[in-house]
């Protein structure tokens, strides 16, 4: 195994965002077999695939793995209500089945995947947004959304009218606590006196944060009726609700961790999707599977994403955003402070 701080970007656009896996089987009793990997295992965060945003970031990482290593995969949806235990069965099973590597998707996932990979140690696991589990057939798939964020942050101050924004996180915990650090940073970056408005959905996921729209349109209605005119959420498919009540009320929207603007099922929100804070979990996905079935050096420890390397950004689709020179010359200026160390970005 060899352990890393960085992963490298591999194409353009949020399928082409790069990461690899590959390795053995494994057996029933946990050691793994000597045949080749039998593809790629894809356990989803709660919102499941078709959230346009953090899982179908991952899925879109996992096909491009499927396509350019010839390999199959399976992915699987969570349940409502699951527990651990469910979790620690659903990865088992795909260990079990001879997937690797198998990857969680979502900080949920940390006690499920300490407990295969100590099971399974042949096996390659990876998750995505923790980085609590020390362990050589461990990938801790981790990103600096505080750096995106600030510059969410800079382009709402930018594109505000009213000197009046909003954030919208999923759920009350540290991960997206980072989210809105940056964001107001960066906001207040351009002007310190701007208001921000900040609502959490939840104190848990269990409670919804993560998946249920008509929080998040609520969320977004009370902001802008309170006179908010740009709102950035970092709550999975929650935020499809905020986008829906931005486009309602013809104000701004930021997304997240993927390009929305580009996002089919919100084909009728984008002329409202200002831009989105890009996270490269489609990378991240790919570049594990590539370590493991292409490279047979798999993965282990931090494997980080930051502006440096192109792991987190914002997306330019919008017109309205890529052709604004005054905002573009701002965020130029704030994307290299970050990069050359004269800004630091706060995470709480």
């Amino acid at each position: 195994m060899r352990r890393v701080s960085r992963f490298a970007v591999a194409g353009a656009a949020a399928a082409a965002l790069a990461v690899t896996v590959s390795a053995c089987g494994s057996s029933s009793t946990g050691s793994a077999g000597s045949g080749a990997s039998k593809g790629i295992g894809l356990a989803y965060d709660v919102g499941g695939k078709g959230d346009q945003s953090f899982n179908d970031a991952a899925y879109a990482g996992f096909q491009k793995a499927e396509k350019d290593f010839g390999v199959s995969g399976r992915d699987i949806e969570p349940q409502d209500g699951e527990s651990d235990a469910d979790k620690v069965q659903r990865l088992e099973t795909l260990a079990k089945s001879g997937y690797n590597p198998v990857i969680g998707v979502g900080f949920a996932y940390a006690p499920a995947v300490k407990e295969a990979a100590a099971k399974y140690p042949k096996i390659t696991f990876g998750i995505i947004d923790d980085n609590t589990i020390q362990e050589k057939n461990v990938a801790d798939l981790v990103f600096h959304e505080e750096q995106s964020s600030y510059l969410a942050g800079v382009a709402a101050a930018k594109a505000t009218k009213k000197n009046h924004i909003g954030f919208i996180g999923g759920v009350d915990v540290p991960l997206i606590h980072k989210f809105e650090a940056g964001f107001d940073q960066g906001a207040k970056s351009v002007n310190p006196s701007i208001k921000i408005e900040s609502q959490y959905l939840t104190q848990t996921a269990q409670e919804g944060g993560f998946s249920s729209p008509d929080k998040g349109e609520n969320a977004a209605n009370g902001q802008i009726d309170a006179g908010a005119d740009v709102v950035y959420h970092a709550a999975g498919l929650s935020g499809q609700g905020v986008i829906k009540a931005a486009a309602a009320h013809k104000v701004w929207a930021i997304g997240v961790d993927s390009d929305q603007y580009s996002q089919g099922a919100l084909s009728a929100y984008k002329d409202s999707i200002l831009t989105s804070a890009l996270k490269n979990v489609s990378g991240a996905v790919y570049d594990l599977a590539k370590s493991v079935i292409k490279d047979h050096k798999p993965l282990s420890g931090d494997v980080r994403g930051s502006l440096d390397n192109g792991g987190v950004g914002l997306a330019d689709s919008n017109p309205a955003f890529k052709n604004n020179a005054d905002l573009q010359a701002a965020l130029k200026k704030a994307e290299q402070g970050i990069k050359d160390g004269s800004i630091t970005v706060k995470t709480s």
